[in-house]
C-alpha cells in the first residue's frame, strides 16, 4: 500500500517543477506536430518519386518501341546533357552486349538486380557512392534501360527542417528555464514577505500582517484569508491574556471575602443563626466565582465555532418578543417602559440559544443603566437580502465614545458601572455570538442613552 502511494505521489510544486513540466509539455507538443509531418513528407516524397520514375521509364520504353534505339539514345542524351552532379535524374541506356549508348553513367552499375522493376541500391556516380531509387527495364533484342533518382535529393531541405526543429526545441527549453527563473523570483519575493511576517509573529509581534499583492490573483485571496486567520489568532491570544489578568483581578475580591468569612467563623465561632447567615454569604461568593467560570467556558465554546453545527432556522422576531416578555417583570419593578417592534417571519440561520442569550444580555445591560421611569426600545428589521439586525436602545447615561470599543472586552467595566452587579462579560458574549453568526455588535449614542445593534449575516433563504 505504501509503495503504491509512493509511486502515485505527485511532484512537489516549485518553480523548477513548473519549468521542467512546461518544457516537457511543449517538447511533447512539438514532437506530436513534427512527427506526423515528417512521416507524411517521407511517404509522399517517396511515392511521388517512384511514380515519376515509373512514368519516365514507361515513356522511354514507348519511344524505343515506336522509333527504335537511336531515338531513345538521343532523347536520353538531351535530358542528361551537361547534368552529371548526382542530384538530378540518372539515366543509362546500354546495348545487348553492355556497351553504353546514352546516359550520364559510364557503365552498368554493380548491385542492380537482374530482374526488372523498382528497387533502391547504392551505386557509384563519378566514383562517389550514392543511394538511389531506380527502375530497370529490359527492352526488345536485349537492350536495357536504367532510370534512377538520388534518394538524397531533398537532404538539404530535410536538414533545414531538422535544424528548425532543433532550434524550436532549444528555444522552448530556454523559455522554460527563463520562465522558471521568473516564476521562482516572483514566488520567492512573495514567500520572503510571508516568511518575514511569520517570523515576526513567532517572535510575539501578533499585529503584523501579510502585505496583499494588490493584483487580484489567487495569492491575494490566500493572503486575505491568512490575514483573517491572524486577526482571529490575535483576538484569541489577546483575549487569553486579558482574561488571565482579569481573572486574577475579579476573582481576588470574592475569594478574599470568602476566606475572610470562613476565617471569622473559625475564630469567632458565633451563634448558629449568625453562622448560617455567613454561610449563605459564602455561598453567594462561590456562586459569583462559578458564574465567572461558566461565562468564560461559554465564551470559549462560542469562539471555537463548534456551535455552528447546531445552526437551525430561527424566527428573530419571535425570539425578540419572547425575550421582551421574559424581562417585562424586571422592567415593571423599575417602572421602565419595555417594548418590542419587528416584522413577522424575520428568519435567520443560527443558534437559537446563543441568540436568545445575546439579546438577553443586551436587554439586561440596558435595564441596569436605564433610569427609573425610563424607556427601552427593542426593534428588529432586515437590512438587505443577507443581513438582519436587532437593536436595543435605552435612555440611560450611555457609554463614552472612547470606551465603546473596550466595553466588549472581557471583564472590562466603565467607572460608572463599578457599583452594579456583574463581572463585565455580558457584552463580550454578545460580541462573540455576533462573530459566530457572521455579524457585528456596534454601540452608538442614542441621545441620550446607548443604542446597541446586533447584526447577523447568516440569513436564511
Amino acid at each position: 500500500m505504501s509503495e503504491t502511494h509512493t509511486m502515485l505521489r505527485l511532484p512537489s510544486f516549485s518553480a523548477r517543477t513548473i519549468a521542467i513540466g512546461y518544457g516537457l509539455v511543449t517538447l511533447l507538443v512539438l514532437v506530436m506536430f513534427a512527427g506526423p509531418l515528417w512521416y507524411a513528407w517521407h511517404t509522399n516524397i517517396g511515392e511521388v518519386r517512384s511514380q515519376l520514375l515509373k512514368s519516365d521509364a514507361q515513356h522511354l520504353s514507348n519511344l524505343f518501341i515506336r522509333q527504335g534505339p537511336p531515338a531513345l539514345a538521343a532523347a536520353i542524351d538531351s535530358q542528361v546533357h551537361g547534368v552529371n552532379d548526382g542530384v538530378r535524374k540518372i539515366m543509362l541506356f546500354v546495348a545487348p552486349d553492355g556497351a553504353k549508348l546514352a546516359g550520364n553513367l559510364q557503365a552498368w552499375p554493380e548491385g542492380v538486380p537482374d530482374r526488372d522493376g523498382l528497387c533502391q541500391v547504392t551505386i557509384l556516380v563519378d566514383d562517389v557512392p550514392r543511394n538511389v531509387e531506380l527502375v530497370r527495364v529490359t527492352l526488345e533484342d536485349g537492350y536495357r534501360l536504367l532510370v534512377a533518382s538520388n534518394l538524397n535529393r531533398f537532404q538539404k531541405l530535410e536538414r533545414l527542417f531538422a535544424y528548425g526543429l532543433l532550434g524550436c526545441a532549444i528555444t522552448v527549453l530556454l523559455s522554460a528555464a527563463m520562465g522558471g527563473l521568473m516564476i521562482r523570483r516572483a514566488l520567492l519575493g512573495r514567500m520572503q514577505g510571508i516568511s518575514d511576517t511569520t517570523a515576526s509573529i513567532i517572535e510575539g509581534k501578533l499585529s503584523h500582517r501579510l502585505v496583499e499583492p494588490g493584483d487580484g490573483d489567487e495569492l491575494q485571496q490566500l493572503t486575505r484569508t491568512v490575514n483573517r486567520m491572524l486577526d482571529q489568532i490575535e483576538h484569541l491570544v489577546t483575549g487569553v491574556q486579558d482574561v488571565s489578568n482579569a481573572i486574577a483581578h475579579d476573582l481576588r475580591t470574592p475569594l478574599s471575602e470568602l476566606r475572610a468569612r470562613l476565617e471569622e467563623l473559625s475564630v469567632a465561632r458565633p451563634a448558629p443563626d449568625e453562622t448560617f447567615v455567613e454561610i449563605d454569604a459564602a455561598i453567594d461568593d462561590v456562586d459569583r466565582v462559578m458564574g465567572i467560570f461558566n461565562a468564560l467556558l461559554r465564551l470559549a465554546e462560542i469562539d471555537s465555532g463548534s456551535r455552528r453545527a447546531g445552526f437551525v432556522d430561527v424566527d428573530l422576531a419571535a425570539l425578540g418578543a419572547e425575550v421582551t416578555e421574559f424581562y417585562a417583570p424586571v422592567a415593571e419593578l423599575k417602572d421602565i417602559v419595555l417594548g418590542f417592534d419587528g416584522p413577522d417571519n424575520l428568519h435567520v440561520v443560527g443558534d437559537p440559544v446563543l441568540l436568545a442569550q445575546a439579546l438577553g444580555n443586551m436587554v439586561d445591560n440596558a435595564l441596569k443603566y436605564a433610569p427609573v421611569r425610563g424607556a427601552i426600545a427593542i426593534s428588529a428589521q432586515r437590512i438587505d437580502a443577507d443581513t438582519v439586525q436587532i437593536v436595543v436602545a435605552d435612555n440611560g447615561p450611555g457609554i463614552p465614545v472612547h470606551e465603546r470599543t473596550r466595553v466588549i472586552e472581557r471583564f472590562y467595566r466603565v467607572d460608572a458601572s463599578r457599583g452594579t452587579p456583574g463581572v463585565g462579560l455580558g457584552l463580550s458574549v454578545v460580541s462573540a455570538v455576533a462573530r459566530l453568526h457572521g455579524g457585528t455588535l456596534t454601540l452608538d449614542d442614542n441621545h441620550p442613552g446607548l443604542r446597541a445593534t446586533l447584526r447577523i449575516g447568516a440569513v436564511a433563504p
